[in-house]
């Protein structure tokens, strides 16, 4: 699990040298935080994790970096897991850290406990997480484990921003009511994208996410939307 990499541990890492490598690589660090036992964050052997560095994307600004990959235009499953392996893996080798992902389950690891950890987002009543800065329109790739306990900045401390918006647009934008204050109907959402009716969803992102008022600006243009709509379907 763990990259080899002697000659990089011994040197400090850096949140800021991680913060450029993954910008030049098409990815943002999204958090990171010193892991307590329930966090769930793996250790090798008894050897525990000092600190774990979420890597991510945050509006629509990564999504060329993918789009223009190999991944993207090869035809095989999961393109954009792969890509993530592949860059991050990358990442994980050059600074002597072990990666890990949401994906590749059962069973996962729990990315959402440790988004609310390291980085400034809260629970919307559509279920997914909203970020002050980046509304509905981001997402976690991966995260690099290292042994050392890196020095990190104090975590800032932000508003929950679905608690100041009183119309909540989000809930009552879904064309067949699929998002309630009870709960998301998977297959009533699947359905109506996938009819003649949900054409607006399929080629232009969910309605309800894009009625959401925080950062309007950073949603996904019309082809990441749309591939993302695609692996929903293929999904369920």
């Amino acid at each position: 699990m763990w990259a080899r990499c002697p000659s990089i541990r011994a040197i400090r890492v850096k949140l800021a040298d991680l913060s450029r490598y993954a910008e030049a690589a098409g990815l943002s660090v999204r958090g990171a935080f010193h892991p307590r036992p329930e966090d769930g964050v793996p250790s090798r052997d008894t050897e525990p994790v000092g600190t774990l560095v979420l890597l991510g994307w945050a509006g629509g600004r990564h999504w060329p970096s993918f789009a223009a990959s190999p991944e993207a235009v090869d035809g095989a499953l999961h393109p954009l897991d792969r890509w993530s392996e592949r860059v991050i893996g990358a990442m994980a080798k050059e600074f002597g850290a072990a990666a890990l992902y949401p994906f590749g389950g059962p069973s996962y690891w729990p990315f959402q406990r440790w988004a609310q950890r390291g980085d400034n987002v809260f629970a919307s009543p559509l279920g997914m997480y909203v970020h002050p800065v980046h509304g509905l329109w981001h997402s976690y790739r991966g995260a690099l484990c290292f042994r050392q306990r890196l020095d990190l900045p104090p975590k800032e401390i932000q508003a929950h921003p679905c608690e100041s918006c009183a119309a909540k647009p989000c809930l009552d934008t879904c064309p067949v009511g699929a998002f309630t204050t009870a709960g998301y109907d998977v297959e009533r959402c699947a359905a109506h994208v996938r009819s003649a009716e949900g054409a607006a969803c399929r080629q232009g992102g969910c309605l309800a996410r894009r009625a959401c008022p925080v950062a309007p600006g950073q949603a996904y243009g019309a082809e990441e939307a749309g591939f993302y709509m695609k692996a929903f379907l293929a999904a369920h």
